[in-house]
């Protein structure tokens, strides 16, 4: 993907998953436009990538805004990749439901945060021209193997990323009429500061970098669907349809996510 990425856009690229991907595309010739809340972190990113000779334009920008992520997405000249990562966790610690402001702001960043990043991206690389491939531009939708089965400890985040999965891999036939590939990328558990808190097991738990490289090469293949682990993605499928109540029963037995949202 480095060698066929000129510019690419990248929401929550302040940390874990979208700063390991800033990083790697990172190198001379490279043009990237890295958005996150967190400015500090942020602009240590963009000086990281800087050094290794791309041309960084930064934005501290909250993803629920529709008009400001229309408005920069729509500056920010020719994209060849975006990738809309920005996300955010939280759930059912010590079995007390989520409010209803965690609920809604779950939702409102895991899911119109995305459609925020992929819709006017969308509409911008349609009117770009093809490259060799015929491909106008590429679009990244961060979901997750959570998507697969809905958990009672994290029942907002699960919903929110199956959600953006369904709406990724359903786009896709629309999407590539128009000359832009989407992908739906569901990981597994990785290393970054929104899983330090969680206080389970966290079957095959990845570097940000490995993760990173492998969403890098399957968007450049143009797959719909990512799936990393693989057998952590078939095993959330299989669990998924065991009766409700089983898994509700099988889930109890580990503690669920921290209350307090965290991205």
């Amino acid at each position: 993907m480095r060698e066929r990425t000129t510019s690419a856009l990248i929401t929550g690229a302040s940390s874990g998953i979208g700063a390991a991907l800033a990083l790697r595309l990172a190198a001379p010739g490279a043009v990237l436009h890295l958005s996150g809340r967190d400015g500090a972190r942020l602009a240590q990113v963009a000086a990281a990538c800087r050094s290794r000779g791309a041309e960084v334009h930064q934005a501290v920008l909250d993803v629920r805004d529709a008009a400001a992520m229309a408005a920069w997405i729509q500056g920010a000249g020719r994209l060849d990749l975006v990738v809309a990562n920005a996300g955010i966790s939280a759930g059912t610690a010590d079995g007390v439901a989520e409010s209803a402001a965690q609920t809604r702001a779950i939702f409102a960043t895991n899911l119109d945060g995305v459609l925020n990043t992929a819709l006017p991206a969308w509409e911008v690389m349609r009117g770009q021209a093809p490259g060799s491939d015929g491909v106008r531009g590429r679009i990244a939708v961060i979901a997750s193997i959570a998507a697969f089965l809905a958990v009672p400890g994290a029942p907002c985040y699960c919903a929110s990323k199956a959600a953006v999965d369904a709406w990724a891999v359903g786009s896709a036939p629309a999407a590539a009429r128009d000359g832009v590939r989407l992908t739906s990328v569901c990981p597994g558990y990785i290393r970054t500061p929104m899983t330090d808190r969680n206080r389970f097991p966290m079957p095959g738990l990845m570097d940000a970098d490995r993760a990173a490289a492998l969403i890098l090469r399957g968007v450049a293949a143009g797959r719909v669907r990512l799936v990393f682990p693989w057998w952590l993605g078939a095993l959330a499928r299989g669990t998924a349809l065991l009766p409700a109540p089983l898994v509700a029963r099988l889930a109890a037995t580990q503690p669920g996510k921290e209350a307090a949202v965290s991205g």
